[in-house]
């Protein structure tokens, strides 16, 4: 509890106060009126009454202090709560009293009594004893008043209708002394006036309609005849048991139901949790005004929950507290589980209703409950911190504080994942020049000093998004997953080897290690890659060669060479990857992306494209996987893999009416082998395919070989009927004689030459070339990767028939390509001119 808590607890316990005794000095200067008021009244006793006033204002005194002396209390809402035989003695003193005098004698008896209680006994403060004397006054006023209205009771007749009238006056006897209590333990104590109403009245229901009966009872007998009232008090006795047994067992259920809910919240994991529980839970179940509950730490620190009558619970740092400093209305308890202490339980109860031996009993089971609650709360606060300091030590390195070798791999794996499977990422791997020289010579202690200097400059250098860790020794890793995606494929590795140049300056800033001034310089290898081409093992496998590359040749920065690397355990894994998905019919699929008449919009042809829908690295594109393909025993399954899937495609479109060409890539190791054609002519048979309708794309260089296999394999695919294209034309280093060595039907301008046909002299000649080469030779011309209409419009111009790119379409699965072909022939043929007369357009 802070300086400001306690100064506002103290303002509005003087507050609570001042409200207090405004209310008791209002209800006795009320009590005093209706007591004057009651007093001048006429009396209204017959002449020849045998008892005469005083006497029976004496006897109304008695039996208002009667009624008092036998009460029967209970704790509810933090304070006592009496009840008392005072409807009984106001029935019978309606009767044998005049009205007017009952206030007085309330007053009288009442504040007699409990000045004689208070005396001998409860030690209530005086201001205590005036208030409940003037309530009790100011409640028989209202009592009279009403019973008054209603009949006249004095020295009358027992009949229903005097009944009704003093009943009626009991009914407001009680509610108003119960509601006048209830203020007052609200006013005092903090407590809901809602919640010691229905505590009060609960406990007294039983003993009112007891109280009544016997009123009435009374007032019957000393009509019929007096002297049976000496047989009263072994009834009234009995009657008294009864109560008590009552309220008794009606509070041990209660008591028993509270402790037992309060024990069960001290359940908590947290030292805060079972301490706010403990204090929640005593205030409820013993009723408490305060209750104080201090844990010590291990460190000798103590920490106070405290918690007041109107539930409003703080805590604070306190010093060791005193257990003897406890007065007679508070019980404390030492907090114990054997020899251990674990804390101090304060519980202070209201001054109006202070600690038995029960409470002593009920604070001593609480204690220990509460005890054994902060014992297991404090232990599993400890094996939280081993287990996390277990865990901690189980993914960072001890000296640096940066992740391990082991989470470098595992946070690593985790990023890629959460990344596109194109998105690139690099990582870079760094390694300490001269380490071990500063181990031997200035010894490990100068040595592990560097290493925190090395971790603490990475640490400011990584960005938000980078993954730094030492991997051992003297090697440091960081995985840059911010690295910027454009479309140059050169510009991820050209942004990590800056940012290596970087790191590597940085590092190199002199600075002061074991008193010996120093350089730290560094050999960094760099790695870039797709996220979801390679895992942390290869990147780092790929990321050492390069560093060892950095070492060798001199510099502080290399990248990763993949033709220096004999061992691309990526690529094995990818080959045996590649078997298992030729097994199956749902990883490697086509897209298909037409290519397109500039002048009519009619489609020329279809090229069949690879895509590998890998179960974990996602979507691969040819660039990806078909260079290790290429070089691996299993281009021919893969290449008869490719073909059968294109030629089911041109089938279903033949099926469909509409009669397009479709075009597959040929690798330059498939045209070695002699069986191709007849393979190929076994796919046209079983796919009832014109061979005209396929297309074969080579390249350039394929075309350029002597070898005489080649020849036989191209010859023959001729006499079939299959057309063959050249592919990325114009990217070669070959003359052009080879076009008048093999046929061929179709010429593709390359994408590079068309990009930069718009800014680049050389491009636009070469694109030009190409197109006037074709129309002397007969040949058919598409430009591949047009991408804009500016293009579309320098190609027309050329004299280019024939164009595909994202300009007319990206490439799509060979479910929707029938539709886009179907609706391109159909806009297209009011646009096809006959040119002879057989209508060949």
């Amino acid at each position: 509890m802070t300086s400001a808590s306690a100064g506002e607890s103290r303002v509005e316990a003087r507050a609570s106060s001042s409200r207090l005794l405004v209310l008791t000095v209002a209800v006795a200067v009320t009590a005093l009126v209706a007591a004057a008021v009651g007093l001048a009244l006429p009396a209204g006793l017959p002449a020849d009454d045998p008892f005469g006033g005083p006497a029976r204002f004496g006897f109304a005194v008695a039996v208002f202090a009667l009624a008092q002396l036998a009460r029967l209390r209970f704790r509810a809402a933090a304070g006592a709560v009496s009840i008392t035989w005072g409807e009984a003695a106001l029935i019978v003193c309606l009767h044998q009293v005049p009205p007017g005098w009952l206030p007085a004698a309330t007053l009288l008896g009442v504040g007699l009594a409990w000045a004689g209680m208070s005396l001998f006994g409860d030690r209530q403060p005086v201001l205590e004893t005036v208030r409940i004397a003037a309530s009790l006054t100011a409640a028989t006023a209202l009592a009279v008043s009403v019973t008054t209205a209603l009949g006249r009771p004095l020295l009358a007749a027992p009949t229903p209708t005097l009944a009704l009238a003093v009943v009626a006056g009991a009914v407001t006897y009680l509610l108003a002394s119960a509601w006048l209590a209830g203020v007052s333990l609200t006013l005092r104590n903090g407590a809901s006036l809602g919640t010691v109403l229905l505590a009060a009245l609960r406990g007294k229901l039983l003993m009112f309609v007891g109280n009544v009966a016997v009123g009435l009872v009374v007032v019957a007998l000393v009509e019929l005849d007096p002297r049976w009232l000496l047989l009263l008090p072994p009834p009234l006795w009995l009657l008294q048991q009864t109560y008590r047994h009552r309220l008794r067992a009606d509070q041990e259920r209660r008591s028993w139901r509270a402790f037992a809910e309060a024990t069960a919240a001290l359940n908590q994991l947290d030292e805060r949790g079972v301490a706010t529980a403990a204090v929640s839970g005593a205030l409820t179940f013993f009723q408490a005004e305060l209750v104080d509950v201090d844990v010590t730490r291990g460190d000798g620190r103590w920490r106070r929950y405290r918690g007041d009558a109107g539930g409003q619970i703080v805590d604070r740092e306190v010093g060791a507290p005193d257990p003897d400093e406890a007065d007679d209305r508070e019980l404390v308890r030492t907090l114990a589980v054997g020899a251990t202490q674990v804390g101090h339980l304060r519980v202070r109860f209201p001054r109006s209703a202070p600690p038995s031996d029960r409470e002593r009993d009920a604070v001593a089971a609480y204690g220990d409950a509460l005890a054994a609650a902060l014992h297991d709360a404090a232990t599993h606060r400890e094996l939280r911190l081993v287990t996390a300091r277990s865990s901690y030590e189980a993914v960072h390195d001890a000296l640096t504080g940066l992740v391990n070798r082991a989470a470098m791999l595992s946070k690593g794996d985790q990023a890629l994942r959460q990344l596109a499977h194109d998105h690139p990422v690099a990582l870079l791997l760094l390694d300490i020049n001269q380490f071990k020289e500063v181990n031997d010579t200035l010894g490990h202690a100068a040595g592990d000093q560097l290493l925190r200097l090395t971790a603490n400059r990475l640490g400011a250098l990584a960005r938000a998004g980078d993954l730094l860790g030492r991997l051992g020794g003297d090697e440091f890793a960081v995985l840059l997953t911010s690295v910027p995606v454009i479309g140059d494929r050169a510009a991820p590795m050209a942004y990590a080897l800056r940012q290596a140049r970087e790191i590597a300056e940085r590092l190199a800033a002199p600075t002061e290690v074991a008193g010996v001034r120093m350089s730290v310089e560094v050999s960094v290898g760099v790695v870039v890659a797709d996220a979801g081409t390679a895992d942390m093992t290869e990147l780092l496998r790929r990321a050492d060669i390069a560093m060892y590359q950095a070492k060798e040749g001199g510099g502080s920065v290399a990248a990763y060479d993949s033709t220096r690397d004999a061992a691309s355990t990526d690529q094995l894994a990818l080959l045996a990857e590649l078997r298992e998905a030729l097994a199956t019919d749902d990883q490697l699929v086509l897209a298909l992306q037409p290519a397109v008449d500039l002048a009519t919009g009619a489609p020329t042809g279809v090229e069949a494209l690879i895509r590998w829908r890998h179960p974990r690295r996602g979507w691969l594109s040819p660039h990806d996987f078909i260079r290790p393909v290429e070089n691996s025993e299993q281009l021919g399954t893969f290449t008869r893999y490719v073909l059968d899937k294109a030629l089911a495609v041109a089938a279903q479109w033949a099926q469909e009416g509409l009669d397009v060409p479709i075009s597959v890539n040929l690798s330059a190791r498939s045209l070695l082998d002699p069986r191709l054609p007849a393979e190929i002519a076994d796919a046209l048979r079983r796919h009832q395919v014109p061979a005209r309708r396929l297309v074969l794309e080579i390249t350039e260089t394929v075309v350029m070989s002597e070898l005489e296999v080649i020849d036989e394999v191209l010859a023959t695919l001729r006499e079939m009927g299959v057309q063959l294209a050249v592919d990325d034309f114009g990217t070669g280093f070959s003359s052009l004689t080879f076009l008048t060595r093999i046929a061929v039907d179709e010429l593709k301008v390359d994408r590079s030459f068309v990009i930069r046909m718009a800014d680049s002299p050389e491009a636009a000649a070469i694109v030009r070339t190409t197109v006037g080469l074709a129309q002397e030779l007969g040949l058919r011309v598409v430009a591949e990767g047009v991408e804009t209409a500016e293009q579309r419009s320098a190609l027309a111009e050329l004299g280019c028939t024939a164009a595909q790119g994202y300009h007319f379409f990206k490439p799509m699965p060979p479910d929707k390509i029938g539709a886009v072909l179907g609706t391109l022939l159909d806009e297209a043929r009011p646009n096809i001119f006959p040119l002879r007369a057989d209508d060949a357009s």
